[in-house]
C-alpha cells in the first residue's frame, strides 16, 4: 500500500531514531571547546567527524575549512541537486561548544551523554550539535519518502568551529569561500522556540556594537579642596554621559541614532501580541522587578523591534575602603548598543562619536575605541522561503506556527551581508533546554520534529520557490 510523503517521512525516522540517537551521543562525546586552547585538537576532531559523517549520509563533497592563523576549522557540505531551476539552501550551525564540568553543577558527567524521562542531556546537546545533527536524517528521511537520490534543493551546510568563542574568523571565511556558498536563502539551525507548546519560527535578529570611553582630565589625581569644582572631574563627566544617553522617554538620546530603522508593522505587532507572554514570570527569569524601557512599546518590542544603549560598566577614581578626597584624572565608560533592521553600524558608531565629543567640556580628553558590530538581519513575513519554513514546520507539529524574533546578535548577519541573501532561522531548542548552563539537554520528541519539519522542507522550496 502506497503512502503519503508525510507517513512515509514518519515511518523512515521510527525505523532510523535509534541510530540516528547513537551517532549524535558518540558527537557529543567529543569534548569541542572552542574557548579552552587545550581542547583545540578535540575542535578539530569534532570536525572531522562531522565531515566523515556527513559524507556517509550522501554528501558528495564534505571538507574541512581551516581559519586564519591559530583559529579552528569549520565543515563545509555540499550535495547538489541536478535540477537547474531548483533554489540553493545553505544551512548554517556550529560545532564548537561551552565549556562544562561536572563541578559547575552538572548532575552527569557533561561529555557523557544520558537519555532521563526523554530528554537527552549533554554539552551541545541542544547548542548546536543537536540541531545540525538532525538535517543528516532530515535529508535522508526526504529522499526516502520522495524517492529521489539527491535533495530537491541544492543543499550545503557550513557548520562553525568558533561560534562560542564569538566568531573571531567566521567573516574572513565566508568572504574567502563566497562563491561555493552562494545561495538563495540560509537556513540557522541555532535558534529555538518559544515553547514546546508554542512553536515558533524566529524572523530577526538585532545587531550590536559597543565601545569603551576613556576620558582624561588632570594629569594626576589632584586634591578636591584645592582643586575641585574649579576643573573639569572625568568622574564626574563619565556619569553626566551615562545620564544623559536616555531622554525623559527611555528613548536613547543619541543624535540620528534611529535614522533608518525599520518601523514594527501593525501586523507584526499582532502576532507579538499572540505569543502567551507572561511579564511576571519573565521578570523572574530575568531576576528583575519591574519592566522599563522606552516609552510606548511593549516589553516584547522593546526586546526584539526596538535599538536599545545600555552602560555595561562606569568607573574611574578611588574605589578602596573609606574616602579618598581628590579629582581624579581619568574615568571610564562602557556602553552597548543592540541595532535593529535599517540601522547601519558604521554610521551609528559614528553618530556616537560625535554626540561625546559635543557632550564633554573643555579640559577632558577622550578616546573612543569599538570592538567591532554585528548587522541586524529581518526576513519580511511574506518571503517565500519563511513561507516554506512555517509550512514544513506546520507539518510536523500539527498546529498553527507563530512568529518571534531574538533580541540578541549572531554571525547570522555575516552570511546575509556577505551572500546577500535572506536569513531564516529553523529551531526546535526551548528555553528549559540550558544553554550554557549546567544540565543543557534536548528534548527529543522535539529534536525528532526538527527532522521532520528538515524532512518537509526542501521539497516545499522547490516547489514554491523556483528560480527562473
Amino acid at each position: 500500500m502506497s503512502t503519503t510523503p508525510d507517513s512515509a517521512v514518519r515511518a523512515y525516522l521510527d525505523s532510523h531514531r535509534d541510530a540516528f540517537l547513537d551517532d549524535l551521543a558518540e558527537w557529543l562525546r567529543i569534548p569541542s571547546v572552542s574557548a579552552d586552547p587545550d581542547r583545540a585538537p578535540d575542535v578539530r576532531r569534532s570536525a572531522e567527524w562531522l565531515a566523515a559523517k556527513l559524507t556517509g549520509t550522501g554528501f558528495p563533497t564534505a571538507e574541512i575549512w581551516e581559519t586564519e592563523g591559530d583559529g579552528l576549522p569549520a565543515v563545509f557540505a555540499e550535495w547538489p541537486s541536478g535540477d537547474p531551476s531548483a533554489p540553493t539552501v545553505l544551512v548554517y550551525g556550529h560545532h564548537d561548544v561551552q565549556p562544562a564540568a561536572r563541578e559547575d553543577g552538572w548532575h552527569t558527567d557533561p561529555f557523557a551523554p544520558q537519555i532521563l524521562d526523554g530528554k537527552l542531556y549533554a554539552r551541545g546537546a541542544a547548542d548546536d550539535k543537536g540541531q545540525v545533527f538532525f538535517h543528516t536524517l532530515g535529508v535522508r528521511a526526504h529522499l526516502a519518502a520522495t524517492g529521489r537520490t539527491a535533495p530537491a534543493v541544492n543543499l550545503k551546510l557550513l557548520i562553525e568551529g568558533e561560534e562560542e568563542s564569538g566568531s573571531p574568523n567566521f567573516p574572513a571565511l565566508i568572504e574567502k569561500h563566497a562563491d561555493r556558498l552562494a545561495c538563495d536563502a540560509v537556513i540557522v539551525s541555532d535558534t529555538g522556540m518559544w515553547s514546546r507548546d508554542t512553536p515558533t519560527v524566529c524572523t530577526g535578529m538585532r545587531g550590536l556594537t559597543d565601545c569603551q570611553i576613556d576620558l582624561y582630565g588632570p594629569d594626576q589625581d589632584i586634591h578636591s579642596g584645592s582643586f575641585g569644582g574649579a576643573v573639569p572631574n572625568p568622574a564626574t563627566e563619565a556619569a553626566r554621559l551615562a545620564a544623559a544617553l536616555h531622554d525623559a522617554d527611555r528613548r536613547v538620546a543619541v543624535p540620528g541614532f534611529y535614522d533608518g530603522v525599520i518601523e514594527l508593522t501593525g501586523r507584526e505587532r499582532e502576532l507579538f501580541a499572540e505569543l502567551p507572554f507572561d511579564e511576571e514570570e519573565w521578570l523572574r527569569t530575568a531576576h528583575s522587578h519591574a519592566t522599563l524601557g522606552e516609552a510606548g512599546t511593549t516589553t516584547l518590542e522593546r526586546l526584539w523591534a526596538r535599538p536599545t544603549a545600555e552602560v555595561n560598566g562606569i568607573g574611574g577614581g578611588y574605589q578602596g575602603p573609606g574616602g579618598k578626597t581628590i579629582v581624579p584624572s581619568t574615568a571610564q565608560l562602557k556602553l552597548s548598543f543592540r541595532l535593529v533592521a535599517g540601522q547601519d553600524p558604521a554610521a551609528v558608531q559614528q553618530a556616537v562619536r560625535d554626540w561625546v565629543a559635543a557632550q564633554l567640556p573643555p579640559g577632558i580628553r577622550h578616546e573612543i575605541t569599538f570592538w567591532g558590530a554585528t548587522r541586524p538581519c529581518l526576513t519580511p513575513l511574506d518571503h517565500p522561503a519563511l513561507q516554506s519554513v512555517v509550512r514544513a514546520m506546520g507539518r510536523a507539529f500539527g498546529q498553527k506556527i507563530r512568529f518571534t524574533r531574538e533580541g540578541g546578535s549572531g554571525p547570522a548577519a555575516d552570511l546575509q551581508d556577505v551572500l546577500g541573501a535572506p536569513v531564516l532561522f529553523l529551531g526546535i531548542s526551548v528555553p528549559s533546554d540550558g544553554w550554557h548552563a549546567p544540565n543543557e539537554k534536548v528534548e527529543l520528541d522535539l529534536l525528532m520534529k526538527g527532522v521532520e519539519t528538515a524532512a518537509h522542507l526542501w521539497g516545499d522550496l522547490a516547489e514554491t520557490w523556483q528560480r527562473t
